[in-house]
């Protein structure tokens, strides 16, 4: 058998897919508790086992690979020297690069930024800022500063290329990356090269940091964070591979426990007629929805619905909706034990993907000039996207995945969101993005035919479900 193991070091679990890369089916699954903390060799041992007791033994494996989202993920501080353009820049290559970002600066650091930074505990500082050949003088500012201070974690520097040269001599004594600007020139997106750079730091150094290369033994090297093996299994399905036809646009979105992310491979242009506002938008992008945890900020999600709506949606009481709220609240790791407390989280699941999707998405507005109205729009336009794919345990446990997935797309109580309209509805099922994602590094023609097998269409499930009740 030529098989494949895959590995994601989670911040809960450790989870294992294995699969045979000739008939492109799974051979089983396993996971066991993350153990990053004490010995991560305990959890993989763990889930090694169960994998081994749902295949009934291990195959002998070709390719051993891994991602992490251990430990709290890839913490990371991004600063640009405006706000809007590069450090807005610095910010979509981070998110990208499978990133969890903790804090976000502009403008020339102060003394309590520095000491913000040090207490957000970064894992790496993504340091932007000018186009090249525009200003340098903030960017090399802000390079002294980090320089003087006594931040230890790694910097990769993203800015103007004429002061590249000056930072790699203020930044001497720190680890440090240069790569190419992320805004060469004003209003053009470069994130790729910085994505890119993160994740080699990310292999380089955080492995060893967060203690993952102490189960080296069990496979043969961390690729990437997982959030950046979602977006790229995402990117992989989207797009196909020569002679293998991909889904075309589409949107993936993964409520979780802590937040909910939203990935989307796209361009996003304008409709014609709308004229674009804003940064320009990556075609491969990922939001992080930090407010939006179907448990650890359950109670952020029910604020920003409103909890007569989420009451509403779940078909109780709002007191009674209150109630289970501080239960959730008091024990994240409580799971629905009856029909009110499934109801209830399938109303925060519902609204947290509609509201992330939201926000996600761009929007249009009607501005009126000297010569007339025109169209402005902001964002992403995603109204004309092929497929909308929910993962993540929150939709594999979903008594009925489909509603929650249907929150994504366009409402007509919303005429200015830029919302999918009619796309196809996916479910990752078997938890297989992350997989596919690492696979397609070695054996893309696999990872992607495993992928497109293994995606469940769940508009044909609700019809077959229909007619089987007629």
């Amino acid at each position: 058998m030529s098989a494949a193991l895959l590995i994601d070091f989670g911040s809960t679990y450790t989870k294992l897919r294995a699969v045979d890369l000739e008939r492109r089916r799974i051979i089983g699954a396993g996971q066991g508790p993350s153990t990053v903390a004490s010995d991560v060799m305990l959890g993989m041992k763990a889930a090694l086992g169960d994998l081994e007791r749902h295949c009934g033994g291990l195959p002998r494996f070709r390719h051993r690979l891994a991602s992490s989202s251990a430990a709290g993920g890839l913490r990371m501080v991004t600063i640009g020297l405006v706000r809007e353009l590069t450090a807005e820049a610095a910010r979509q290559a981070a998110l990208g690069a499978g990133a969890k970002l903790v804090g976000s600066f502009a403008y020339r650091l102060t003394a309590a930024d520095l000491a913000q930074i040090a207490a957000l505990r970064p894992d790496i500082v993504l340091l932007a800022g000018g186009t090249d050949g525009g200003n340098s003088e903030v960017v090399l500012h802000n390079a002294a500063a980090l320089a003087s201070g006594a931040l230890e974690c790694p910097i990769v520097f993203a800015g103007n290329r004429d002061a590249a040269d000056d930072a790699r001599r203020l930044l001497a004594a720190k680890a440090l990356a240069c790569t190419e600007n992320v805004m060469p020139a004003f209003n053009v997106l470069n994130v790729e090269p910085a994505r890119a750079a993160i994740r080699q730091v990310f292999i380089e150094r955080i492995v060893h940091a967060k203690g993952i290369d102490r189960a080296a033994a069990e496979f043969d090297a961390v690729l990437m964070p997982t959030p950046a093996a979602v977006l790229e299994g995402a990117r992989l399905v989207a797009d196909g591979l020569p002679g293998i036809r991909g889904l075309g646009d589409l949107l993936v979105v993964d409520p979780g426990g802590a937040t909910t992310d939203v990935h989307s491979v796209a361009s996003g242009e304008p409709a014609p007629g709308a004229i674009p506002q804003g940064l320009p938008e990556p075609r491969v992008k990922r939001t992080v929805e930090g407010d939006l945890g179907m448990r650890h900020n359950a109670a952020t999600i029910v604020a920003a619905a409103g909890l007569e709506a989420i009451a509403r949606d779940a078909g109780l009481e709002p007191a009674r909706a209150g109630a289970l709220l501080a239960q959730v609240s008091a024990d994240v790791e409580r799971l629905p034990a009856s029909a009110e407390e499934t109801a209830f989280d399938q109303a925060l699941a519902r609204a947290a993907v509609k509201i992330a999707v939201r926000r996600h998405c761009g929007t249009t507005e009607t501005v009126y000039t000297t010569t007339g109205s025109v169209t402005v729009q902001r964002g992403k336009d995603l109204s004309r996207i092929d497929a909308v794919i929910g993962t993540g345990g929150a939709l594999v446990a979903s008594p009925d995945p489909r509603a929650v997935l249907r929150m994504a797309l366009a409402d007509p109580a919303e005429p200015l969101a830029l919302r999918p309209r009619a796309p196809r509805l996916l479910l990752d099922r078997e938890y297989l993005l992350y997989a596919c994602g690492l696979l397609q590094s070695v054996e893309p023609q696999a990872a992607l035919e495993l992928a497109l097998g293994h995606l469940a269409d769940l508009d044909h499930e609700t019809a077959r479900e229909r007619a089987r009740h007629a």
